[in-house]
């Protein structure tokens, strides 16, 4: 591809903003997951749909593939550009567009960041409640693209259900507004939907409109030492019971060592193997009631040896701390990633596996778990051992990952919970989908992009 295409490119949209400098190739050409050497043939920052229709137009006439991306947190390499395609970044498309009252909707760019939807939600007394760590860099284009769940699935759900409508630049440059905020509507296939979890193979996401809710009461949170990982499970059902959940996640010894070396405050004295953190409406003293007998309670049963709840909102966010920091303290030793996902009532069964599995395939290795217990979500951090080599250890946990896929299969789960398939997972595809279902999927690809120029090589090879 030489200069003279991005020049035409330049001609047919003449504010966009190109680079093929080094700098913008390395920075835009890859995702979180650092193991594929970015070689983008160029980034380019449009500011309207026009100039994202322009793109596709010329790159469908030049047969030129496109990598869209966003805040570039993916774990995947959804967002990766390692094969000469132009990166779509949504950066500079990063507006909140409009209001509704009557509607309680927000409509946003692409590239809107995650926190500041949230706050502009708040601006107007409703919550956008779809949140995790990496609020202050995800985009909701991302988040689109990956159906994000994050820390408070148990009460509101995936990204899904709070998308009113999108509109979407498919391959050719086509114009698609989905759904176009409608409540009801039985007109046929729901290509919002089909849009949403693709990953950037189906169209770009150029505007979304994003439901909005009513904040929820007064929280508390608790944080909880359990003796042993099948505690878990009858202290979650506990909770359950008793308490009206927004969040009950874990994380391991190793994962709360990690975060600790980062900075957070260690919570009370002693150490256990697994730690809880929930919460859960606090709005009267009844419900604070609750909470205390159940803390008493799982006490008298031998599932939780220590405890602490939250005194202030600030006590709160120390707390949450010891969770939402595991990413970030674990970042700089670049750990191989997995993301998976069983039925809640999988869970326990599926832990002792995992459990046992991780144990004998990783005697030596650091490896940090942590989750989202209340929707049977598991993340696995495995970290590298000092002076192995980057290859051989790539090597060790893809084949622990194939034995994983193969109990996550026995176990009805999924390879990818919440950060999508992309380059990582895509070999592991097949124990989560029927033969049957990729070939639909294919399929669907095809009707979308009949060239396979969006984001090429994610979700699974080409024919």
């Amino acid at each position: 591809m030489s200069d003279s295409h991005l020049a035409e490119l330049a001609q047919h949209a003449p504010g966009l903003r190109l680079s093929t400098e080094a700098g913008d190739l390395e920075a835009f050409g890859r995702d979180w997951t650092r193991r594929w050497t970015p070689a983008p043939l160029a980034i380019a920052w449009p500011t309207s749909i026009d100039e994202v229709q322009a793109i596709a137009r010329w790159a469908s006439a030049q047969a030129v593939a496109l990598v869209p991306s966003g805040g570039r947190t993916g774990l995947s390499g959804g967002a990766v550009a390692a094969h000469g395609e132009l990166v779509v970044s949504f950066a500079r498309m990063n507006r909140i567009l409009g209001f509704d009252p009557l509607d309680r909707t927000l409509t946003v760019q692409p590239g809107a960041i995650l926190q500041t939807v949230q706050e502009a939600a708040r601006e107007h007394g409703l919550i956008y409640p779809v949140d995790f760590a990496a609020r202050g860099s995800c985009s909701i284009g991302g988040n689109i693209a990956t159906n994000a769940g994050g820390i408070r699935v148990i009460r509101y759900g995936n990204t899904r259900e709070w998308i009113a409508g999108i509109k979407l630049v498919t391959a050719s440059g086509e114009l698609l507004d989905l759904n176009r905020g409608l409540v009801k509507n039985s007109s046929g296939y729901d290509l919002r939907h089909l849009a949403i979890a693709a990953e950037g193979t189906l169209g770009m996401v150029v505007e979304a409109t994003l439901r909005l809710t009513d904040p929820p009461p007064p929280s508390q949170v608790m944080l909880l030492a359990l003796p042993a990982l099948d505690a878990l499970m009858p202290v979650f059902a506990a909770c359950r019971r008793t308490l009206n959940l927004s969040a009950f996640e874990f994380f391991t010894d190793r994962a709360l060592q990690h975060v600790l070396a980062h900075g957070a405050r260690r919570p009370f004295d002693g150490d256990s193997p697994c730690y809880a953190v929930i919460e859960f409406d606090a709005a009267d003293a009844t419900q604070q009631d609750a909470a205390l007998a159940l803390f008493e309670h799982c006490l008298g049963e031998g599932w939780v040896v220590d405890g602490v709840i939250s005194q202030s909102q600030a006590h709160a966010a120390e707390l949450w701390r010891l969770r939402e920091g595991v990413t970030e303290s674990l970042a700089a030793h670049k750990p191989y990633k997995n993301d998976v996902s069983v039925r809640i009532a999988a869970v326990p069964a599926f832990l002792v596996e995992m459990q046992a599995l991780l144990a004998r395939e990783y005697p030596h290795f650091d490896v940090v778990w942590f989750g989202h217990i209340g929707d049977g979500n598991l993340h696995v951090n495995v970290l590298r051992p000092a002076g192995m080599d980057e290859a051989e250890f790539i090597a060790q946990c893809e084949r622990v990952t194939r034995l994983l896929a193969d109990a996550l299969a026995r176990h009805g789960g999924s390879i990818s919970a919440e950060h999508g398939i992309g380059l990582v997972k895509k070999a592991y595809l097949q124990g989560t989908r029927s033969a049957a279902e990729i070939a639909i999927m294919r399929g669907l690809r095809r009707a979308f992009d009949p060239q396979g120029l969006l984001n090429p090589g994610k979700l699974f090879d080409p024919e």
